[in-house]
């Protein structure tokens, strides 16, 4: 994360283990299933639904960083990295890095301001129940 992305710490790391989970959670949940056969149905929104699922594993992410903060394991900085790790892996700055523009259309993964948006949702809230990016909430 840090030479890639600028985004260093071992906080950094940990929110793209917990977004991994949060994916994992998605495919237990039939969430990812659902995504791929709606992908299929309409390819014209595959990407939009691909974002709003990368957001929510971000939020999810955000659920498991409250929980951390909860159990009092966080050390200081530690949401700071976590923030900007997600900043780090929007779209819009890969894409600028790798091109030096920015095509939304082909989002995949969401905007750093989006992605930050989701991860600090699951912060705030603790509630995966608040991570209903398909349900028109935001994003």
């Amino acid at each position: 994360m840090q030479r890639r992305f600028g985004a260093p710490g071992d906080f950094a790391q940990a929110y793209v283990i917990a977004h991994e989970i949060g994916h994992h959670v998605q495919n237990v949940l039939g969430t990812a299933t659902e995504v791929r056969r709606a992908q299929q149905q309409r390819p014209d929104l595959a990407n939009e639904l691909s974002v709003r699922m990368e957001l929510q594993a971000d939020c999810y992410a955000g659920v498991w960083g409250h929980s951390s903060a909860r159990r009092d394991i966080l050390e200081p900085g530690d949401v700071e990295e976590g923030l900007a790790a997600a900043a780090a892996v929007g779209d819009d700055r890969i894409q600028r890095q790798a091109t030096g523009r920015i095509n939304p259309d082909a989002f995949t993964h969401g905007s750093s301001a989006q992605r930050v948006e989701w991860f600090r949702r699951g912060l705030a809230t603790g509630d995966p129940r608040s991570c209903d990016t398909f349900g028109g909430s935001g994003g």
